[in-house]
């Protein structure tokens, strides 16, 4: 990895009965842009806040830039913060708000005019900083928040799912805008959210956390294309999930009786013949075709619905059994009627196999 700007080493946090975070083992390099995802309760905000200083670990070790900085208050640790909630002061200007930080550490005013006019040409914000919060767009508020965490050049800078509260269509116009931040000053950004669309857009690597602990950290293709546990292997990119019974194993390769039909899947951890296998393929891995276009498939089903959603559609199939299978694919395909009778199937290496129940 290149140089490691963030290093948590065993980093734990409890509120009371709960444990919040439990031995974290963190390392974030520099010019890295760092997801954290994971559903609501897994630990996230509370891993941002005692990285930023506003939560102290009950035990373990946190340095930035190779220096110790678990007793630091947040002013002394040499990063940005952006909220949630924009958190901006109604009765101060653009300006007013953006250079606050810099006030409260005592910067002498002609630093502070430089640092300002940097970071209002940096998020596109000369000429409004007169304006006050009120007179802005929601987007535009956002890029006064940025500002804010950014206008004292930061080491690394914190954000807690900063898009939260914003529409659809400035969420996407957000998410390019600080990508391009990001690798236009260089320095690392650690962003939290439960967005999987967001941590895939824009992050380098991702770290996905359950009940207080990383779960598994990696490339984000690399997590996307090969999980590491059942839970990442459900939680990222919405797969369909059943479970059936092992017949054979070879390999890193599974045939698995699923209610009668015989299906591939590739082999993660202990699994032999007789287990119960919890199985996960993605929507986009399954190959659907009119049952007239010849061949065999693995599954037959009816098309029940579809779902469209521009570049491709979500065609839900009830399979003979009446259980459910979603398949994602171009809308051009042979068939646009409900009722169309089909066949499924896919690679190996398209669905994924743990042991049921762990």
């Amino acid at each position: 990895m290149q140089d490691t700007v963030l290093h948590l080493q065993g980093a734990s946090k409890r509120f009371g009965s709960t444990v919040a975070a439990d031995s974290i083992d963190l390392a974030v390099g520099a010019q890295e842009f760092f997801a954290v995802l994971g559903p609501s309760g897994s630990g996230k905000t509370t891993m941002l806040r005692m990285i930023a200083g506003l939560e102290r670990p009950d035990s373990g070790r946190i340095s930035i830039g190779g220096s110790d900085v678990t007793n630091l208050p947040p002013y002394r640790r040499g990063i940005g913060m952006v909220f949630q909630d924009f958190l901006l002061f109604p009765h101060k200007t653009v300006a007013e708000n953006i250079v606050f930080p810099l006030r409260m550490q005592g910067m002498a005013e002609t630093a502070k005019q430089e640092n300002l006019e940097w970071v209002l040409n940096l998020v596109h914000l000369t000429g409004l900083e007169k304006r006050y919060p009120h007179q802005l767009s929601g987007g535009q508020k956002q890029r006064v928040a940025l500002a804010r965490g950014l206008v004292s050049r930061p080491a690394l800078l914190l954000l807690d799912e900063p898009l939260a509260n914003l529409d659809r269509e400035l969420r996407k116009e957000m998410e390019i805008e600080i990508r391009r931040f990001q690798l236009e000053l260089g320095i690392p950004f650690i962003y939290v959210t439960h967005n999987q669309e967001e941590a895939l857009i824009m992050s380098d690597r991702i770290a996905i956390m359950r009940n207080g602990r990383i779960e598994q950290v990696g490339d984000k293709l690399d997590l996307y294309h090969n999980p590491g546990t059942a839970f990442v292997a459900s939680f990222l990119g919405s797969p369909n999930a059943f479970e059936g019974r092992v017949v054979t194993v070879q390999d890193r390769h599974a045939v698995v009786d699923w209610f009668g039909n015989r299906v591939d899947a590739r082999v993660n951890g202990a699994l032999g013949a007789g287990d119960t296998a919890a199985c996960f393929v993605k929507s986009e891995k399954i190959v659907i075709r009119p049952l007239s276009g010849g061949g065999d498939g693995l599954l037959s089903g009816v098309v029940r619905d579809i779902i469209f959603k521009g570049q491709y559609a979500d065609y839900i199939v009830a399979l003979d059994g009446k259980r459910e299978i979603i398949v994602s694919g171009p809308p051009q395909l042979g068939f646009r009627r409900r009722d169309t009778r089909v066949v499924l199937s896919w690679g190996v290496d398209d669905c994924d196999a743990f042991a049921a129940g762990r």
